[in-house]
């Protein structure tokens, strides 16, 4: 998995300092106004909304945004009602499982921009649980490693209901179950850890090595592509990419 987690560091290192933060909270603000449309505001009822929320805060988006999605959705009459949920899976170069998850307001035009994606970096959309299966819904909290003790970490972090703790090179990775990543950040935070990042995540089961650096920008491209898709919230692969390998190929 250490490839896999390295490049989820990196991404969100590269979402919080992005020049195109407009773009990021916009993305963010969509899934809050559209979890609040659907369930209510109030996050403690909300499971959807917690976890958009925690997102969101994981990015460093204002509470004042954050706020705002909130009512905006909670309110009647928004927009949040445009959107809906889609689901897109499909394999990528080297056949690497990839799932996309994104909220648009016309589904033809993301369906066809996905697949265009996927068509122009040597993959292939596939039918709905053509590769859902090979994952898994996860809470995700990420903490830097220096100077922190594994131990007194995971001891914060089970007193929030955290099932696991993995160090992948300068991170620690906790893992949850989905209902339990609010109490988990918290109890991380209340104990005096810095988190680097806290939000569901679509865990793979098993990897696909991808080692080659011409490969590995292949499937990099696929990704980052369809990250930046403005209907795209969230995209999830399987792959295992050399952590030197990674570095060469995303700079």
């Amino acid at each position: 998995m250490s490839g896999h987690s390295k490049w989820s560091s990196i991404k969100h290192k590269k979402g919080a300092a992005d020049a195109k933060r407009g773009k990021l909270f916009s993305k963010l603000s969509r899934a809050i106004i559209v979890a609040a449309k659907e369930g209510g505001g109030d996050p403690g009822g909300n499971l959807a909304l917690q976890n958009a929320i925690e997102k969101a805060r994981s990015y460093s988006m204002p509470k004042d945004n954050i706020e705002r999605a909130i009512a905006k959705g909670a309110g009647e009459g928004t927009d949040g009602a445009a959107f809906e949920t889609v689901i897109y899976e499909g394999y990528g170069p080297e056949g690497v499982a990839v799932i996309v998850e994104a909220l648009t307001d016309n589904r033809n035009r993301t369906a066809s921009e996905v697949r265009h994606a996927f068509t122009r970096h040597g993959g292939s959309l596939g039918a709905t649980g053509a590769v859902a299966w090979q994952f898994e819904r996860r809470g995700v909290v990420v903490v830097a490693a220096d100077g922190v003790d594994e131990d007194e970490l995971f001891l914060a972090a089970a007193d929030g209901g955290a099932e696991d703790i993995e160090r992948d090179g300068d991170v620690f990775e906790i893992t949850s179950a989905p209902e339990s990543l609010a109490a988990v950040r918290n109890a991380i935070e209340a104990a005096g850890f810095t988190i680097d990042s806290a939000e569901l995540s679509m865990v793979p089961k098993n990897t696909v090595a991808v080692e080659e650096e011409g490969s590995a920008k292949r499937v990099m491209r696929l990704i980052e592509e369809l990250e930046d898709n403005d209907d795209v919230q969230d995209v999830y692969a399987n792959f295992d990419i050399p952590e030197r390998v990674l570095e060469a190929v995303v700079g």
